[in-house]
């Protein structure tokens, strides 16, 4: 399975928290699937941890260089066609940084790591 972590996902499996489920912790250990983690994901964090919204045990960039690194993860850009897939969405989903996962979801057939509900009605596979 090819899996991209929602922004929350990669957190809570950063920080080792028990609200990422267990089936998703379960799929992102198993090393028989390929984890993604997206640039629009690091952005919202340094976002976050900009406006003081987001504390964290170290600092962003090395963090995340040490997850990707350590767990195998590979990073995924965010591409123009990425982002021009965003204008074909429904507006189920104002939040630009999960509009543009379900892009990079969609356009790379991945299945979106992500607990919000909100996701569901895009039609892409989701894991919870």
């Amino acid at each position: 399975m090819r899996l991209l972590l929602d922004t929350h996902a990669l957190l809570w499996w950063t920080l080792d928290d028990g609200r990422l489920s267990a089936s998703a912790r379960d799929a992102i250990a198993d090393a028989a699937n390929a984890v993604y983690v997206s640039a629009a994901s690091a952005w919202e964090l340094a976002i976050k941890a900009g406006l003081g919204r987001l504390s964290l045990p170290a600092a962003l960039g090395p963090l995340l260089a040490d997850e990707l690194r350590l767990n195998g993860f590979s990073p995924l850009a965010v591409s123009v066609a990425h982002a021009l897939a965003v204008r074909d969405l429904a507006a189920h989903h104002r939040d630009p940084f999960d509009r543009i996962l379900i892009a990079q979801a969609r356009l790379e057939e991945l299945t979106l790591v992500s607990g919000d509900h909100a996701m569901r009605p895009y039609g892409i596979p989701l894991l919870w």
